[in-house]
């Protein structure tokens, strides 16, 4: 309807938006890709953005558990490496979406429990300390693999999908990007002098520099990460070298000097990483169920994460069996990670997710491009170990940008939904507070006190409740399923407000012809496996 009243409706009135399936504006979609020199380029800043979390994660968790630099180089690559046959086996077998699979930081509460038991208390050598919390990690990721395996492929996750409308997945979406806030400008501001530059590049190479300078190709928007990384990282350097950091405290030393990490050091020139390369698996039940419970929590975020980037990959949106199918793949993934020794789980990547949104390039070929950079660089280790050593201020910058992106994927959702229903209101309002409010309480009361809110004689218990609660879009998508599912749900207008109608067509495979061109197993093989 146009907005003018009396004067018959002018051809410049403002019109209301159309809901679009699949967003309009994106340069390559799925199934089409840029020239294969760009596809390259594309592809290794998809690697530069996903080596963040792998740095980061490894680096928390291996000191912990005993080992030096030599075991956290191992440990980066053997992470990378094994994200490199994740994405390649999500893209080709699982959601089919151009998503990154990497590590994850659900994972590190449970982790960080095991390398902190008392069990190794009688170990004096660091190494066998490392070595034997590392299979103990093992043995607990295998036993989550198989839930996640099973709540995937035998369809149990898509019975939920089914009955997932738009207005759930709003806060979902937004939660999975909003709640990883604490590894933005928090970490950015650890070194303001380096971390703040990098932001402000990343938003004028992106923003700015493409409507300043006319030209019909896209050079600087898609790829502004690069540029961004390549001269705040010498501007770095120079700080560095000028003897800027040479008295300061040693937390500014370790995130502002680019020669602490000591990665390229430790990391060995040529390694291959290899299934029980630290020894066979220990299996313990507490925590065995620990890492179920992050494993269930990872499923919950990527399912945000699919989500996004089916919206950035110009897809339809995805059919509750391929949810399924892509889940499945991703208990594959842990799998992988318990079995090579990764120290964590894996997830699918939030600040991927965001990449496709920044660069406007959702191709499945430059995600398949950016694993097999993962699989080269964590084999020559020296080299990636150099990429590794970004300082951690400028990845920071990054995610500020990547992760807003996810964020407002979600908030696209809402074309879709009635936001002039009350109902529609105080569910999206009130699941977007309490997911933040409850992870917010569980994760101050964890840094204050030492421990979680729920601190019982049994360490797995207070593990499981951590885990789950300290995640914002988890406990965001339990209250906007619930509520959507049982609030006025026997009214005739709430299909309509939460949007499930403009869903419905897609809850079938075969309901729309757009979905086998972008879900569709390779070499026909939905015909054997039509709900994989």
């Amino acid at each position: 309807m146009a907005a003018g009243g009396g004067n018959g409706g002018k051809s410049d009135d403002f019109q209301p938006f159309p809901v679009k399936d699949q967003l309009p504006g994106v340069d390559f979609c799925v199934c089409t890709s840029p020239s294969w020199p760009e596809s390259i380029l594309h592809g290794f800043q998809h690697y530069l953005v996903m080596l963040g979390t792998t740095v980061i994660v490894s680096s928390t968790i291996v000191p912990l558990m005993g080992g030096g630099n030599t075991e956290k180089a191992e440990v980066i690559n053997t992470l990378l490496f094994v994200s490199g046959l994740n994405t390649l086996l999500q893209t080709f077998f699982g959601t089919r979406l151009p998503v990154v699979i990497g590590g994850s930081y659900v994972f590190i509460i449970p982790t960080v429990s095991i390398a902190l038991s008392s069990r190794y208390s009688f170990l004096t050598d660091p190494n066998e300390r490392f070595k034997e919390s590392m299979r103990d990690v093992q043995g607990a990721l295998i036993v989550a693999s198989f839930f996640t395996m099973t709540i995937g492929f035998f369809g149990f996750w898509r019975v939920f999908a089914r009955f997932f409308s738009p207005l759930a997945a709003v806060p979902l979406v937004i939660l999975t990007g909003l709640g990883l806030y604490s590894h933005g400008f928090p970490q950015l501001a650890r070194c303001i002098e380096v971390g703040l530059p990098a932001l402000i590049a990343v938003i004028f190479f992106s923003q700015y520099i493409p409507h300043l300078i006319k030209s019909n190709r896209a050079i600087f928007d898609r790829f502004a990460i690069l540029f961004s990384i390549v001269v705040i990282w010498v501007y770095a350097e120079i700080l560095t070298a000028a003897g800027a950091y040479d008295n300061s405290v040693s937390k500014a030393q370790f995130s502002c000097r680019t020669d602490r990490s000591g990665l390229t050091s430790a990391a060995s020139w040529i390694r291959v990483p290899y299934p029980l390369q630290w020894g066979r698996p220990s299996f313990h039940a507490g925590d065995a169920v620990s890492v179920i419970a992050a494993s269930f929590v990872a499923i919950i975020e990527s399912t945000g994460t699919f989500i996004a980037t089916s919206r950035y990959a110009s897809a339809t949106p995805i059919p509750p069996s391929v949810h399924s199918r892509g889940v499945g793949w991703l208990g594959v993934a842990i799998l992988l990670n318990g079995l090579f020794g990764t120290g964590t789980g894996s997830t699918a990547s939030v600040e991927n997710a965001g990449l496709l949104g920044l660069t406007r390039v959702g191709s499945r070929r430059v995600v398949q491009i950016s694993a097999l950079f993962m699989l080269f660089l964590s084999v020559f280790g020296k080299f990636g170990a150099i990429l590794a050593s970004i300082p951690l201020p400028i990845v920071a910058a990054l995610y500020c940008v990547l992760f807003a992106y996810v964020a407002s994927a979600g908030l696209g959702l809402l074309q879709f939904c009635n936001l002039n229903s009350f109902r529609t209101k105080f569910i999206l309002g009130f699941s977007l507070f309490i997911g933040l409010s409850i992870s917010q309480y569980f994760n101050e009361y964890l840094l204050v006190s030492g421990h979680g809110p729920v601190h019982t004689q049994s360490t797995w218990f207070n593990n499981v409740m951590q885990t789950i609660f300290s995640s914002p879009a988890t406990v965001a998508i339990m209250v906007a399923f619930f509520l959507d599912c049982t609030h006025s749900y026997w009214h005739d207008s709430v299909r309509r407000d939460n949007g499930s109608h403009w869903w419905e067509k897609f809850r079938s495979f075969n309901a729309d012809t757009r979905t086998e061109n972008f879900y569709s197993l390779p070499a026909n093989l939905n015909r054997f496996f039509p709900s994989f």
